[in-house]
């Protein structure tokens, strides 16, 4: 959901390229989507990737009909590994300078979710290091990878 940094949405789009998952881009970008640093980022995979573009959270929630949707906030207790991934889940991930809003979270407060950083040495994760970890969980948890 609004993400601002064109290298990290194309590693991302990479990231679904690989694994077949859908790549929602929700809200205002920090870019345009034809930018030649995402472009980069994602190198020739583009042509390889759904992409779908959603105007407000609103309108992507509405295509997702019933999912299961997942916030993840550095902010947030309950641990990524602790869930039960199913087929059809979405993972919802903020922009890299502000996260996702309060009232997303608050919203979806029973499926906030955090990626562990014991050492506590820094506020966040990459946002493309994040959606892989996550991702590749889901993934492992449904086909065993």
């Amino acid at each position: 959901m609004e993400p601002e940094i064109p290298p990290n949405t194309g590693n991302i789009a990479r990231l679904c390229a690989a694994t077949g998952a859908t790549l929602h881009l929700i809200g205002r970008l920090g870019f345009h989507i034809d930018d030649r640093s995402l472009r980069r980022a994602g190198v020739d995979y583009w042509p390889d990737v759904d992409v779908r573009r959603h105007t407000t959270l609103a309108d992507w929630e509405a295509v997702l009909g019933g999912a299961r949707i997942f916030c993840f906030s550095a902010h947030a207790e309950r641990p990524y590994t602790e869930i039960a991934y199913q087929q059809g889940d979405a993972l919802l991930f903020g922009g890299e300078s502000h996260g996702l809003p309060e009232s997303v979270l608050q919203r979806y407060a029973d499926r906030a979710l955090v990626i562990p950083m014991p050492a506590g040495k820094v506020r966040s994760l990459n946002l493309a290091t994040a959606v892989g970890i996550v991702l590749y969980e889901a993934l492992r948890q449904l086909h065993g990878w």
